[in-house]
């Protein structure tokens, strides 16, 4: 009867076909699709008939290589063709191998033939004849992403990088340029000479942090007068008022008249894009006013996502925020940078952002009068917050960051605390207590104070909620019975953790899934439990970024950065550690100073003991006087001791011996080197990796029996 019951059973492989293939088209995770291919010959049909977005890797040494059993791809990127910047299909004498002369044509037939409904197109165009064999192929593109990191060949004419991409595909919907190094005289001409693919648009991103130059106001203008139906507008513009055709409110009030119809505006400083964080404060006034930015949120009724981050003050901002909150009763997102007056607090009726009540993202940066009353009363009319961002705000405290947290407790999941004075590791974690068990993504400065060093983690006191409760009586006066069950609530959220068997206070910070943190060069990691990060179990990814002059600081506190630290997260599977800020000695250093290789040492040491590790991008340090970001020898060895580690990303260079350690790795699979850094080197040197280098490196590692 059992046996009966077994044969009868019905199988997910007994669906017919076109139910099984919808079930497959709504898996995205691209392991999980692999190995349903690997389940039988039917299944294999299925998941690659019914995937839609393919990303191409390796080098492309024959026109027959690319696949073709992907016929409904729509998003095809080629951006990650190795070796990074060459591609197959520029001339051949920019190849140190000599491709046939038609091997351009021949491998975009090829690739016309393989992915016929491609509609979002994605690639590294180092040169106009990459977009002007590709563009061609697909008439109907709807969305393009260009990517270069080198500079721009300084003989060709302005716009002559984008005409090949408008005139091939005019009914262009999305163009994104914001990893494509330019110059800003290059897309106004572009954008007039092809006006029906310029009306067609209606996203246009090009905030590219390579360039340190922001669009002027006649620019600006003629760039929003050519794209009259824009949705969406990213770009930098230059707001100093001591450069010529800086940024005022006229401008605004003519990019928000020729384009009304925009929902999601960033207007920034080109030097908030570095990478670099900037110490400096704002001396000067932008030539933005209050008046000027009411002018603008009236003309914007449809925004939900704005971005306005200078570097000069904009002073009392307060009453056109207000505006905002009103005029723009869509808006979600917020990214405010040197607003004075953003919000006072010092009545009980709200005032400046706080009117903005539907806001779910918001991002407070240099902010000088920015108080915890501010906060408090940012809390109280801003329910909706689901992210908050301060940077520099210098007189926000632990205090007012706790009571915001505190009434924010059912949504807030996404904090980041930066470059704020009073406001360090662990006062930081400690101001995030009534979310502890609630939060999700989490970025802090590891600025190690006395706190730290003195005394260990505690439990929260009780008196000091005590006079918290008192200062929020007057905000909860309207229902007094509700702020006293709340505040009974989160005393005893607060008083529910867990203690070691020794006796020491343990905190767990339950739903912490990805965790992000800034360090100054020199630091070490290892402070960081007793700042109160002891246990985060379902961790999953870690960004860390080191900043800072290595030369100033020879001689390290302790000997290794930490890395084996996070050992204890059992859920880590992903890393990006970024060094790429962390300047030093490129070869020779002066005695008593570390060269690169040392530091690498230095930061890398325990990287082998994350068991777990599935992927790491890694930013070496760099020498920027001779522009060398380089995969040391010491570097490689410590690489290659994680034993879990699939894919390995290097932004920057290093030598074929080196990569050849890489190969004993048993779970390694994907392997690449990106010169994702401006300016991208140019000339390969003598013994860095060249297009035969990787060509052999990568036939080396796909000829390896892989375990899964």
């Amino acid at each position: 009867m059992a046996a009966g019951a077994a044969a009868s059973a019905t199988h997910v492989h007994d669906l017919p076909e076109p139910i099984l293939a919808q079930v497959f088209s709504l898996v995205d995770d691209v392991r999980t699709r692999n190995a349903m291919a690997l389940a039988c010959r039917r299944w294999r049909g299925l998941e690659r008939s019914t995937r839609t977005a393919l990303a191409l890797r390796g080098h492309v040494r024959g026109p027959f290589l690319p696949p073709t059993c992907f016929p409904s791809v729509s998003h095809l990127d080629l951006s990650l063709l190795s070796p990074w910047g060459h591609h197959p299909f520029l001339p051949s004498h920019h190849h140190h191998h000599h491709f046939p002369d038609d091997h351009a044509a021949l491998v975009a037939a090829r690739l016309a033939q393989a992915f016929p409904s491609v509609s979002s197109l994605s690639v590294y165009a180092r040169d106009p004849s990459v977009i002007a064999a590709l563009a061609p192929l697909w008439p109907r593109l709807r969305t393009a992403r260009l990517v270069r990191w080198h500079q721009r060949p300084s003989n060709l004419p302005h716009g002559a990088d984008l005409a090949p991409l408008l005139q091939a595909c005019p009914a262009l919907s999305a163009l994104d340029l914001s990893q494509f190094y330019c110059w800003t005289e290059d897309v106004p001409p572009a954008l007039h000479k092809y006006p029906l693919a310029a009306a067609s648009l209606t996203r246009l991103d090009l905030l590219c942090p390579a360039s340190n130059e922001g669009y002027r106001s006649s620019e600006l203008v003629a760039i929003a007068a050519a794209c009259r139906n824009l949705t969406h507008l990213l770009l930098p513009c230059v707001f100093n008022p001591r450069c010529i055709e800086f940024v005022g409110d006229d401008d605004l009030l003519a990019l928000a008249a020729a384009c009304p119809r925009l929902s999601l505006l960033h207007l920034v400083d080109p030097a908030t894009l570095s990478p670099a964080r900037s110490d400096s404060d704002a001396n000067e006034d932008a030539a933005i006013t209050g008046p000027g930015l009411e002018g603008l949120f009236a003309r914007l009724p449809h925004l939900e996502d704005l971005a306005l981050d200078l570097c000069h003050n904009v002073r009392d901002t307060g009453p056109a925020l207000e505006a905002l909150g009103n005029k723009c009763s869509k808006l979600k997102s917020l990214k405010i940078g040197h607003f004075h007056g953003v919000c006072h607090g010092l009545w009980q009726h709200l005032d400046g952002v706080a009117v903005s009540g539907r806001l779910e993202s918001l991002c407070i940066k240099s902010s000088p009068d920015l108080t915890d009353s501010g906060l408090a009363t940012i809390a109280r009319g801003c329910r909706r917050l689901s992210r908050l961002e301060i940077h520099k705000c210098h007189k926000v405290t632990a205090a007012g960051m706790k009571r915001l947290a505190s009434k924010l407790r059912s949504t807030l999941v996404d904090v980041a605390i930066s470059g704020c004075r009073l406001l360090d590791a662990a006062s930081s974690l400690r101001a995030l207590e009534p979310i502890r068990d609630r939060i999700e993504r989490l970025h802090i400065d590891c600025i190690w104070g006395c706190s730290e060093l003195d005394e260990l983690p505690q439990a929260p006191d009780k008196t000091v909620e005590d006079e918290e409760s008192d200062l929020e009586e007057d905000d909860d006066m309207a229902a007094p019975d509700e702020s006293r069950s709340k505040r009974c609530r989160y005393s005893q959220a607060y008083d529910v953790d867990c203690f070691e068997s020794t006796g020491f206070w343990f905190r767990t910070w339950e739903r912490l899934r990805r965790l992000s943190l800034w360090i100054p060069a020199g630091e070490v990691l290892t402070p960081l439990g007793d700042a109160g990060l002891e246990s985060c179990p379902q961790l999953e990814e870690i960004c860390i970024k080191v900043e800072g002059d290595c030369r100033l600081c020879p001689n390290p506190r302790q000997m290794v950065f930490g890395l084996s630290f996070l050992s204890g997260y059992p859920a880590l599977r992903k890393m990006k550690l970024d060094c790429g800020e962390a300047i030093g000695f490129a070869l020779t250093a002066p005695t008593g100073h570390k060269d690169l290789s040392s530091w690498e040492r230095f930061y890398l040491h325990g990287i082998g003991d994350l068991a777990g590790l599935y992927e790491l991008d890694y930013w070496p340090p760099q020498d920027k006087e001779v522009n060398q970001r380089s995969l040391s020898l010491p570097a490689v060895g410590l690489l290659q001791m994680c034993p879990s580690l699939r894919k390995l990303f290097i932004h920057g260079t290093t030598h074929e011996h080196f990569m050849g350690f890489f190969l004993v790795m048993p779970a390694l699979r994907d392997v690449q080197l990106r010169e994702d850094y401006y300016p991208a080197p140019e000339n390969d040197m003598s013994t860095e990796m060249r297009v035969d280098s990787c060509s052999r490196f990568e036939a080396a590692l796909n000829d390896r029996r892989i375990p899964d």
